[in-house]
């Protein structure tokens, strides 16, 4: 296992030369004060305040006979003015970084242009630059801000723009900031303030956390570089921000092949060195420690040494039983044949994160173990179950790989590249191309599952173990298929999933790697534009095959039921003679046609409109209305329906009417009122 500090680590310069300022009035026996704290580590804060350095929030509160250190960060332009008109003594440590910046500001700001500033504007920095402008000045945070800002107020536009940023702003962001600036603002000055030291030590961080299963970053929690750092970081692999080596203990780094270091620009050596040296006491098998960069320039020690001084209290690899003594709820105690107890701490029992020491063990059982620290002077020995098993299972690792064996396991965690999958005491990396079928399913539905799969690569020197699930679920997809084209007929229905949508229909999962298309128009009875309107992806229909195309794989699915079709509704619902209300939604010469229910329309013949000649239809019915009908005719093979109003009027008014029209000869237009008095005389005629 490897340890690999990053290239930039440590203090940066200004920040150097803000600690070296403090340390040498320190030396000297003078009285030191800060405005704020010097920099953003606690720990070296505390070390500070120990040796008689004071925290101020504002020059007022300064002790008298102390000497003022403004820190990196810088102040602003009043509070400087301010020191120079006091008594009071002050060493001005500013970042000469920032200091560019402000100078940048002081020059260029005119009450009529306006300064943006890519940063945080709670920093103390950008406090700090916002106080040399001369006009207006916006802070945004990323590149959404900055086009809020803009879409916001018209004035960014078309006035003169100032551009800078904060000396530990991202160095992606300021990019993508800087084109969105160029793109929409037409008299832009940009000005590249972001310090060098940041971005290298941002652009190593990157390729570190590429090479690595776990970064340890060192600083302060509210430091800025050092949430940009973990930020860079925690997109490739799994990251942790830790101000102490004690945080250590709460990190498992079982599995781990390389393991990499990086610290913020606030971060002293003594620290990192201190975190070094934890570290390989926590890890087994270590086969190499890497420390490089200009960060232990003036230490004493290379962190190659400290980490080799660290080794050599070490006795691992050395196999043992142990005879379980008792079970406490942080530990197992063991007895091992010698002086010392044996300690196994719950996070070295087992690999599974999910197994319970408490119920599994108890008093007098042996356990196999490997000893990781020996400690004399409390009398305890450091044990572990969990790197026994792993070594133990190493073996069998490897056969799995030969002989192409299918192993199951858990997966216990989901990184930025993969999933990690647990199996006899094993971590085993599962890249994401190798995880799932298909890039659309998402390995967070992965964790907490059990899942098959083969070893595709094994790492003996790194311990290094690389799976494949994706493999074994195609030969299981490819069974499932054969299967199911041996048996499937016409016919068949089937409950599938909806898997996607067309414009032209829905893709139905029938069975696991076969698909058949149901076309919108089997979706429904009504006229659909798109299949949305019906189904949605991960719906559960049950479907029935309408067609199969086995040399192509290609499968026609129904999903419309017989029992819902407009047509078999009117046969149950509406036979002939049936007493309806339609609602007209045309005209023609011949007649009117209404709408009896969705998708089915009658005809009102011309005839059968009213009780007396009609010459238009247009003259009795609107588009609209709705009129009582009755069903005369139904033609189910043809789909026609006749429909009349006629035959609801009386039957001696009708035939009155009838006898009238027979006496007009054809093609004669007869006034209605004429029409209903020869309809009156013939019925007198008749008495």
């Amino acid at each position: 296992m490897e340890i690999i500090l990053s290239e930039s680590a440590g203090f940066c310069f200004g920040v150097n030369k803000a600690v070296n300022k403090v340390e040498s009035l320190l030396s000297a026996g003078k009285k030191v004060a800060t405005l704020g704290p010097l920099i953003h580590n606690p720990a070296y804060i505390r070390s500070l305040e120990e040796r008689g350095t004071v925290i101020v929030d504002k020059i007022d509160d300064v002790p008298e006979n102390y000497e003022l250190v403004i820190r990196a960060h810088g102040v602003t332009k009043e509070t400087i003015e301010s020191l120079k008109k006091s008594d009071i003594s002050f060493s001005d440590a500013t970042c000469p970084f920032v200091m560019k910046i402000q100078k940048i500001i002081d020059k260029e700001s005119t009450e009529n242009n306006i300064v943006m500033i890519a940063g945080d504007e709670k920093h103390p920095e950008v406090i700090g630059f916002r106080s040399y402008c001369k006009g207006k000045s916006f802070v945004f945070k990323n590149s959404e801000e900055l086009t809020q800002l803009i879409n916001n107020n018209e004035l960014l536009q078309s006035t003169e723009l100032i551009y800078v940023a904060q000396t530990t702003f991202s160095t992606d962001e300021y990019k993508k900031c800087s084109e969105i600036i160029k793109k929409y603002c037409t008299n832009v000055k940009i000005f590249d303030t972001i310090c060098d030291a940041t971005s290298k030590r941002q652009k190593d961080a990157c390729n570190l956390s590429q090479r690595c299963d776990i970064i340890i970053i060192i600083g302060g929690r509210i430091s800025s570089n050092t949430q940009k750092l973990k930020s860079v970081c925690e997109k490739n692999t799994k990251t942790y921000l830790i101000e102490s080596a004690e945080e250590l203990k709460n990190i498992d780094f079982s599995g781990c092949s390389a393991i990499g270091v990086t610290a913020g620009a606030s971060t002293p050596v003594c620290i990192i060195k201190e975190v070094i040296k934890k570290m390989s006491e926590l890890v087994n098998n270590i086969e190499s420690a890497e420390a490089v960069g200009q960060a232990v320039a003036d230490s004493d020690m290379s962190f190659e040494e400290a980490l080799e001084e660290s080794l050599k209290s070490l006795n691992s690899d050395q196999k043992v039983v142990g005879t379980v003594l008792r079970v406490t709820p942080t530990e197992i105690q063991v007895d091992i044949g010698r002086k010392q107890t044996g300690i196994i701490p719950y996070d070295e029992y087992s690999a599974d994160p999910t197994a319970d020491p408490a119920k599994e063990v108890k008093v007098g059982d042996e356990l196999n173990l490997i000893i990781m620290k020996t400690n004399d002077a409390d009398g305890f020995i450091t044990l572990s179950k969990k790197r026994y098993d792993a070594q133990s299972n190493w073996a069998n690792i490897a056969a799995a790989k030969d002989n192409g064996e299918v192993l199951t396991g858990n997966v216990t965690e989901i990184l930025p590249k993969g999933v990690i999958v647990f199996t006899n005491s094993i971590r085993v990396f599962i890249p994401a191309s190798q995880a799932t079928l298909s890039r659309n399913e998402k390995l967070e539905d992965l964790l907490g599952k059990s899942v098959s799969f083969r070893i595709i690569d094994v790492d003996n020197r790194r311990r290094r173990v690389v799976g494949s699930i994706s493999s074994v679920l195609r030969e299981e997809r490819k069974a499932s298929r054969d299967a199911f084209w041996s048996q499937v007929e016409v016919g068949q229905k089937y409950n599938g999933t909806v898997v996607s949508l067309t414009e032209f229909g829905a893709f139905v999962e029938l069975a696991p790697g076969v698909q058949g298309l149901c076309h919108k128009s089997e979706l429904s009875w009504n006229r659909i534009k798109h299949p949305s309107e019906v189904v949605a992806i991960g719906d559960t229909l049950e479907v029935s095959i309408k067609n199969i195309d086995a040399e192509n794989k290609k499968i026609s699915l129904g999903f419309k039921k017989i029992e819902d079709s407009p047509w078999e509704i009117l046969r149950r619902d509406y036979p002939v003679g049936s007493t309806i209300d339609v609602q007209v939604v045309s005209l023609t010469t011949f007649g009117a046609f209404a709408q009896i229910i969705p998708h089915i329309q009658g005809l009102i013949h011309i005839s059968q409109i009213a009780n007396h000649r009609v010459e238009k239809p247009q003259d009795e019915l609107n588009i609209g209305d709705t009129v009582k009908v009755m069903i005369t005719n139904i033609d189910f093979e043809k789909k026609h329906v006749s429909l009349s109003i006629r035959a609801l009027l009386a039957p001696e008014e009708t035939e009155a009417v009838e006898a009238a029209e027979d006496e007009i000869p054809e093609g004669t237009a007869v006034p209605i009122e004429e029409l209903l008095a020869k309809a009156e005389a013939a019925e007198a005629t008749e008495e």
